[in-house]
């Protein structure tokens, strides 16, 4: 079964990796690219995050008085996944628990991510599966990276991101991986943030409070882009420091550890915790216009 599946719908088309379950393309009908291309700048498109967002202290799991090695983003973005369902306008696929994952991460779970193209959205949708008999601490985040800009030749500084409600709380940032204890004042101006690389300089744009649930990503002229989400708490906001061609739009339920936290994982601040034999079921949907 080959590694990759192409959805195409009257306004549309987008493909979708086995490996990863991640989407590596999105045109609009007249073949216009809005999807990061995978450069040497980063060699992602849209990664999945699971079962962590962001990293760990020192990049270990604690559970039950073992350590388990766990990289930044967890460990699903690095591997095959099966696929279920491929037909012209959808497709699914899943990730399930092996011994490489167990020595990683000492959990039963089952993650299916299914996309559906609709007109001119594609909904990219998860559920998390607690397959075990025990409680599932997870966090899961989607990570697309839109070309920046999306019509050649404008400036980055013509677009923006302008959200659906005002923004008014302070926003996170990172040390070193970890999360900042202390908040700071947000660039969003109402619901606007005016986008330029220097907004990058210490990282990603972390909205742990966001009011909202839907942002669009565009300049006065050429596509936008429409991203709204379901069952996500928290937002990150990110491009290359130093500056490169794409920006990254992530819903997320869960964030990187904060700089003081090296405790029991299942205590860590922003998991979702599973019921076993439940999901939970998570959404985002990505508008072309």
């Amino acid at each position: 079964m080959s590694d990759s599946h192409t959805l195409r719908g009257d306004k549309i088309a987008a493909t979708v990796l086995a490996q990863g379950a991640e989407l590596s393309s999105l045109k609009r009908a007249d073949g216009a690219e809005l999807l990061w291309q995978a450069g040497p700048q980063w060699p992602r498109h849209a990664p999945v995050l699971f079962p962590i967002v962001g990293r760990l202290k020192n990049d270990t799991l604690h559970h039950d008085g073992e350590t388990y090695p766990m990289t930044q983003h967890g460990f699903a973005r690095d591997r095959r996944f099966a696929w279920l369902e491929r037909g012209p306008r959808s497709c699914k696929l899943a990730l399930t628990d092996d011994a490489e994952t167990r020595a990683r991460y000492p959990f039963a779970f089952r993650l299916e991510v299914t996309y559906r193209i609709d007109g001119a959205d594609l909904d990219v949708a998860f559920d998390v599966i607690n397959t075990g008999d025990v409680t599932l601490p997870a966090s899961l985040g989607g990570h697309p990276a839109f070309n920046w800009p999306l019509l050649p030749g404008l400036p980055k500084e013509a677009y923006s991101l302008n959200f659906a409600k005002d923004e008014p709380a302070p926003v996170r940032r990172l040390k070193d991986g970890l999360m900042r204890p202390q908040s700071e004042p947000s660039a969003i101006r109402g619901r606007t943030l005016a986008l330029s690389e220097r907004l990058f300089d210490d990282d990603a744009m972390i909205l742990d409070q966001v009011a909202s649930s839907s942002v669009r990503f565009a300049a006065a002229q050429g596509p936008a882009i429409d991203l709204s989400w379901n069952g996500f708490r928290e937002l990150g906001i990110w491009s290359k420091v130093g500056g490169a061609p794409f920006l990254c739009i992530e819903p997320w339920h869960g964030f990187a550890s904060p700089t003081e936290f090296d405790g029991e994982f299942v205590d860590k601040p922003g998991l979702m915790h599973i019921a076993p034999g439940a999901r939970q079921s998570l959404s985002y949907r990505i508008r072309v216009s």
